[in-house]
């Protein structure tokens, strides 16, 4: 399977605004705190696969309202939180364009590890430019999601760290991008 690595689409934006207005309508009714676009697709100038990461956050109380009104409302599959803690992965195979859409529990490692790396590589054009090289460059070398996924590891660490996350929270999501590559951190 190739990887695809594309350069930045001025679209990305556009398409997450419509995906977050049709799942706030779904979600009418429950206390959400906000709707992210997170992930490579929504930093500006960064080379991506060409799918949406979108988190929801809630409160932990209404994690399983908001997976259940997602599922009836849009037809979302509650994928679980593989080995994810306070992230619930939901898939939709046939939603155009191509996204992974999670629920997470505010203030959860997961999300502040999807913030924080957003918030830096926008901030940082010089890390975001490397980090694009580095994707573009192991999308050529490797065709199996897992290996290309743990050959992010070394750059990743490095954008994480700029994060302020821990030691413990970047063993933790280079864990989870090693044996889980649908907990990419970054597509």
């Amino acid at each position: 399977m190739t990887i695809l690595v594309e350069p930045y689409d001025r679209e990305w934006p556009h398409q997450f605004a419509v995906i977050a207005l049709e799942l706030k309508r779904a979600l009418q009714g429950i206390d959400i705190i906000s709707i992210e676009h997170v992930g490579s697709t929504s930093v500006p100038g960064l080379h991506a696969k060409p799918i949406l990461d979108i988190d929801v956050i809630v409160t932990r109380e209404n994690v399983m309202p908001a997976i259940g009104a997602l599922e009836r409302n849009l037809e979302y599959e509650n994928k679980g939180e593989w080995g994810v803690p306070e992230r619930w992965a939901l898939r939709k195979p046939s939603a155009l364009p191509e996204r992974n859409l999670y629920v997470c529990v505010e203030g959860c490692q997961s999300l502040r590890n999807h913030l924080g790396v957003r918030d830096v590589l926008r901030a940082d054009p010089a890390l975001r430019d490397e980090y694009g090289r580095v994707k573009m460059e192991l999308s050529t070398k490797y065709t199996d999601v897992n290996e290309y996924c743990e050959a992010k590891n070394d750059i990743l660490e490095k954008i994480l760290n700029r994060a302020g996350m821990t030691e413990g929270d970047r063993r933790a999501v280079k864990l989870a991008n090693t044996l889980n590559p649908s907990a990419d951190v970054l597509t």
